[in-house]
């Protein structure tokens, strides 16, 4: 079983245009096409891997695709890690947060920084170190919360204007 350099071009191509089930139900046929010991010349000759075609013949013989799940890779999001971190920010800052002086919004301001709430999940709660997120991601999950990370500003009060004086005309 010998393919001519265009034959394997075309092979090499269309596999590569080709995503998912249709590009491993692809490599089944080829590798059935090419008979006994089909799976080691592609993988040889075609650079395939194994694990794919032999994927891609489950799928050819059994008629069921598999689906790729690509949603589930990467990192997990902290708090899969640590079910109870939110709550725990939210408690710590909870106290010392405060709406807006002018009433205009309900936004919370908070004094604390997201160093602070840091430091004070590893004081109060027992968190190690290592365990917790950067200042970053807490600060991030602070405004998930709804805190914004700004001072405080206190309300001025209003300047009294002086009544405006009447000119004497000559």
């Amino acid at each position: 079983m010998e393919l001519s350099d265009d034959l394997k071009n075309v092979f090499t191509e269309t596999a590569q245009i080709l995503k998912n089930s249709d590009r491993r139900i692809f490599m089944a046929r080829v590798v059935k096409a090419l008979g006994k010991g089909g799976q080691r010349y592609a993988e040889d000759e075609l650079n395939w891997n194994r694990d794919v075609i032999r994927k891609g013949m489950h799928e050819l013989e059994s008629g069921i695709r598999c689906i790729d799940h690509f949603s589930g890779r990467g990192r997990k999001s902290i708090e899969e890690h640590l079910p109870n971190l939110i709550e725990d920010i939210d408690a710590i800052v909870k106290g010392q947060s405060q709406t807006d002086p002018t009433f205009k919004t309900t936004r919370l301001y908070t004094r604390l920084s997201s160093a602070e709430v840091r430091q004070q999940l590893i004081e109060q709660n027992g968190y190690i170190d290592s365990d917790l997120p950067s200042e970053e991601i807490i600060r991030q999950k602070l405004q998930k919360l709804g805190y914004r990370m700004r001072s405080v500003q206190k309300s001025q009060p209003k300047k009294k204007f002086l009544k405006p004086m009447q000119f004497l005309t000559n």
